[in-house]
């Protein structure tokens, strides 16, 4: 019996991982009877996040309030896995651009609420906390998200505070201890980017502007996450300020590192392990997986070339359905990827394609699965 791995990316704008994996079922079924499927669902790290992983392994969705970007209580929520000793927790869930409501405010909105949602995850059991880095509405560097660990801010009279976006840089001293219920357990933050804290490259001038923040705001913005990022320094004995990842989720990476000692990880990395992609891997036939569009930047570790690198250990031969693949993306059948496949079957704008998204990645899988039954 034939055994294949789905393990897709989503297409941004188009179709969810989840509906790829349906997708790519469908067509395994039909033109391969009896073969057994393993659907991966993946999760960058954004909303969708604890959906992805929960579909993927199990496990249970958690809700709990928790103060919202906008700094009123909303409902959020983590995802339990099963077992109960790990946890997923995405940032969006408390902090994501949807719930600005259209009123984006980068130098407000406060990640208070990831820090409420981290407490309960421990409090529910976690020794093991995932939290996806990715559609944050902030650019707090995470300081929300410790105060409501316990971390202190003081600003210049001795004050404690909360800092947002906008008034980092009063902040003038930190007093930062782990916070008891986190004693034992292990944090990871995970991103798909490597951007420093600051300067052109960084979290305000890159992402702060979806956030609503023109360009002197992003000046503003950047000046205080560099202030931050000194007096982490003073303080903590941490230096983000260059460190790959800092600037994902409006600095949330450098206040993870700073604040709760998580390390980063490249999400396709932390899915894998989480869901033990590599046990599944002998007597695999193949591996499908894919991504909106292979390019260059897919060689910096997204889900493509994170799966291939994997498989090829494995023997495993990979096979990309993709969007678009643009001229630089041959590199990555030196990373392990065996076939590449194109979803778009006519040279038309993005805003049209997603028009007939499914249809195309159906039409692809069929191409796919017809050359695959006539090979003896």
């Amino acid at each position: 019996m034939s055994k294949w791995i789905l393990v897709p990316d989503s297409f941004k704008g188009t179709l969810s991982s989840g509906e790829i994996c349906a997708l790519m079922q469908a067509a395994v079924r039909r033109h391969v009877p009896g073969a057994e499927v393993i659907a991966l669902p993946v999760a960058d790290g954004g909303e969708g996040s604890v959906d992805a992983f929960l579909a993927a392994v199990g496990g249970e969705k958690r809700f709990v309030p928790c103060t919202g970007p906008r700094g009123v209580e909303i409902q959020g929520f983590f995802g339990l896995l099963p077992g109960g000793g790990t946890a997923v927790v995405e940032m969006a869930a408390a902090a994501g651009l949807p719930l600005m409501e259209g009123q984006l405010d980068a130098a407000g909105a406060t990640t208070y609420g990831v820090g409420e949602l981290i407490r309960a995850a421990a409090a529910a059991g976690a020794r093991k906390i995932i939290v996806g880095l990715g559609g944050s509405a902030t650019n707090d560097g995470g300081c929300g998200m410790a105060a409501a660990l316990g971390v202190r801010f003081l600003d210049r009279a001795g004050h404690p505070f909360v800092p947002v976006g906008g008034t980092l840089e009063q902040v003038a001293r930190i007093e930062a201890t782990r916070p008891p219920e986190l004693d034992g357990v292990e944090l990871v933050a995970m991103c798909d980017i490597d951007n420093p804290l600051c300067g052109e490259n960084g979290a305000s001038h890159v992402f702060g502007p979806q956030k609503g923040a023109d360009p002197a705001l992003a000046e503003t913005l950047d000046r205080g996450l560099r202030h931050l990022a000194e007096v982490i320094r003073r303080d903590l004995g941490k230096d983000v300020l260059d460190l790959p990842g800092a600037g994902a989720a409006g600095g949330m990476g450098a206040g993870m590192v700073a604040f709760l000692d998580s390390r980063l990880e490249m999400g396709i990395e932390t899915v894998l392990d989480t869901v033990g992609f590599d046990s599944l891997l002998p007597g695999a036939t193949a591996v499908l997986t894919g991504e909106g569009r292979l390019d260059g930047q897919s060689l910096r570790g997204k889900v493509v070339v994170g799966v291939a690198r994997r498989a090829r250990r494995a023997g495993v031969p990979v096979v990309a359905v993709v969007g678009d693949i643009a001229p630089d993306a041959r590199a990555v059948y030196d990373q392990g990827v065996t076939a590449v496949f194109s979803t778009n079957r006519q040279a038309v704008p993005w805003q049209q394609a997603r028009l007939t998204a499914r249809e195309d990645l159906a039409a692809a899988l069929e191409d796919l699965f017809r050359f695959y039954a006539a090979v003896p």
